[in-house]
């Protein structure tokens, strides 16, 4: 099937270029803000992230007093990038020069315990960097006051792991060290979301970092080979080792990872599945035994691809071997094609990947973009990267359906908010009667609210991708996916109960400015712009629309998510998608007042142009949608009657 989301980019170079000081783009705007005590950086993968680090942790050893650093990383094969990096041979005053000793990510430091002795040493010691594990981290910080991490730069990567529930263990930690000591911290991710509800800070703790944003579009942008990016899906029936080979092309370098085995996709034998796509791609030659790599002949004609399999957990020495290779890849030849369950995905670096092939629905966010990073790194062996979701179709006999129809609407909303983030950002402002001008990139819209506060200014400009995964991921949105929802009922009821629950701090008038500035952002995101002569248009729904001409109102009778229905219109047969829309319609959203305040003008005007109320019995869902309205109000007026 053609891609859900593609997007072309402008190749200007800007992400690469270098300063006089040997930052990147992302990396020099980091560094503006080295003063500050708590730092969050939030840039995608491949943008440089932990070199940023090394820079501001130099210049806080060096010239601001602080006496440690401390790095974390979420699993030892992420370690390695905090290596010994010679940063003054590209202009900058210091290089980076950790101890062998105190990077506790390199294989032999085995043993908790003596890593947790290695972390107390050099707390007591005059050693500055240390390179360790959020476990070890955690561990060593039972033993230790907190005092202890007074005038220490505490780094935290992949910070999406840390979370503002009370079971988190590393959650707890930090929020204890901001409290109790005078240490510096800085966190880093690639996403910020979570795949659960938990919150990463709470609201008090986030308000103190300092955030420093880089993002998809920016990075992608300023590439000098990478041009377009495609999400797509690809929907089967039956078992994904019979269809993956409709879609794995084995010319193009690809990451596969297959589905965990407690999902509904997986056999519950890893090891066979893996066995499966080997033998239907081509025939063992050898199996390395130096580095654990297979060679592979391909059935159509004989190539000899490298295969890479981080699935096989058995061998632990094997494993170590094949991960060695991979972190040593220095050509497009050293690998064709890695198979792999959980690893593979954070800090995980191959920039020659052109294809990252998902087997299953992965209900965390984060790690649909940690996945994706794997194959948006620039490389001059691509112009083109993409990611396919392979992804089980519905089956009314199933029992698990319910499940499953679930999984393929998170799967559809979350290609959505992919769209949203790589595509370009826009600045919406109020547009006044006498007001023509727009600078690049501005949008001016009649009626429209601007942010009056700074906490309402911070969410627009740092959270809005975050504040909408929250909001696709919302079960009630994921409901409206089947058409059966009024747009005004989506942007004016829904939406905006999601971001009072989100950020309970925010006034009402604060929430329906964020309320605006998500709607606006998603609909003008989603839509097509067209330049005509001088004059820009937007196609909105089903016509095109005046650019100048926007008015809120309008924008909130475009449904934000109408691009989801029409995914599932398009991409799987009638009879699927009858069985999607009857899975929806057994636990839609109950009727309340304020939905039905929006309808009841809609049901006036459908009597007048109909002569007839709405019918229960309608194909359209939005006149079946009004009936039920009526219903609910003659129910509620019953109601009142009998007291």
């Amino acid at each position: 099937m053609p891609d859900i989301v593609q997007v072309t980019y402008g190749q200007t170079g800007q992400s690469s270029k270098i300063n006089p000081l040997g930052m990147r783009e992302m990396q020099e705007k980091a560094y503006q803000s080295r003063d500050a005590q708590y730092l969050l950086l939030k840039a995608p993968p491949a943008s440089g992230k932990s070199r940023a680090l090394m820079f501001i942790a130099l210049d806080k050893l060096i010239n601001q007093g602080l006496k440690k650093v401390i790095v974390a990383v979420p699993e030892r094969s992420i370690g390695g990038s905090f290596g010994t990096n010679h940063l003054k041979d590209y202009g900058f005053f210091a290089n980076w020069e950790p101890n062998p000793m105190y990077n506790l990510c390199t294989p032999g430091m085995d043993g908790s315990k003596s890593k947790v002795q290695a972390f107390k040493n050099f707390i007591g010691n005059d050693e500055k960097i240390l390179i360790c594990t959020h476990a070890t981290l955690r561990f060593a910080f039972e033993e230790l006051e907190e005092s202890e991490f007074n005038d220490v730069l505490l780094a935290i990567d992949e910070f999406h792991h840390v979370s503002a529930d009370r079971d988190s263990r590393l959650g707890e930690l930090l929020r204890s060290i901001m409290k109790k000591s005078t240490a510096h911290i800085v966190a880093m991710t690639g996403s910020y979301f979570r795949g659960d509800s938990a919150p990463v800070l709470m609201p008090e703790d986030e308000a103190k970092f300092t955030k420093v944003t880089y993002n998809y579009y920016q990075q992608l942008n300023g590439y000098t080979y990478l041009k377009s990016l495609g999400i797509g899906y690809h929907f089967y029936q039956g078992k994904y080792t019979s269809a993956i080979l409709e879609i794995l092309d084995t010319d193009k370098k690809t990451i596969v990872h297959i589905p965990n085995v407690n999902s509904g996709e997986s056999s519950k034998d890893k090891h066979n599945e893996v066995d499966i796509i080997i033998d239907a791609i081509g025939e063992i030659i050898k199996v390395d035994p130096d580095t654990g790599i297979i060679y592979l002949k391909r059935h159509t004609d004989g190539k000899i691809l490298k295969v890479a399999d981080l699935v096989d957990d058995t061998n632990s020495k094997q494993r170590e071997k094949i991960q060695g290779y991979l972190r040593d890849i220095k050509t497009v030849d050293d690998m064709d094609l890695i198979i792999a369950l959980g690893m593979a995905k954070e800090g995980f670096d191959w920039p020659y990947c052109e294809h990252a092939l998902t087997v299953g629905y992965r209900g965390s966010l984060t790690e649909i973009i940690q996945i994706i990073g794997r194959c948006t790194r620039d490389s001059s062996n691509k112009s083109h990267a993409q990611f396919t979701n392979l992804i089980a179709q519905p089956d009314a006999a199933d029992d698990q359906v319910k499940l499953s129809v679930n999984n393929m609407l998170k799967a559809i909303t979350a290609s959505l908010l992919m769209e949203q983030v790589l595509a370009p950002n826009f600045k919406f402002k109020t547009k006044l009667s006498d007001d023509n001008k727009s600078e690049a990139g501005e949008i001016k819209i009649h009626g429209f609210k601007t942010p009056s506060s700074k906490r309402v200014k911070d969410i627009v400009e740092s959270d809005l991708n975050d504040l909408k995964a929250k909001i696709l991921q919302d079960s009630n949105i994921l409901k409206t996916v089947s058409g059966n929802v009024d747009a005004e009922v989506i942007n004016k009821v829904l939406i905006p109960k999601i971001i009072q629950i989100k950020y309970p701090e925010l006034s009402d008038e604060e929430v329906e400015e964020v309320r605006q500035y998500v709607v606006v952002d998603s609909v003008i995101k989603s839509g097509e712009i067209k330049e005509v002569g001088d004059q820009r248009f937007i196609r909105m729904a089903d016509k095109f629309i005046n650019i100048d001409d926007l008015h809120i109102d309008l924008i909130d009778r475009i449904n934000p998510f109408q691009k989801a229905y029409e995914i599932l219109s398009k991409s799987v047969t009638t009879k699927v998608l009858k069985v999607i829309q009857d899975v929806i319609e057994s636990t839609r959203i109950s009727m309340d007042f304020e939905e039905a305040k929006i309808l009841w003008p809609k049901i006036i005007d459908f009597k007048k142009t109909f002569d007839r109320e709405p019918s229960l019995h309608s194909t359209d869902p939005l006149e079946r949608r009004m009936a039920e309205c009526i219903i609910y109000l003659k129910e509620e007026k019953r109601k009142q009657s009998n007291g």
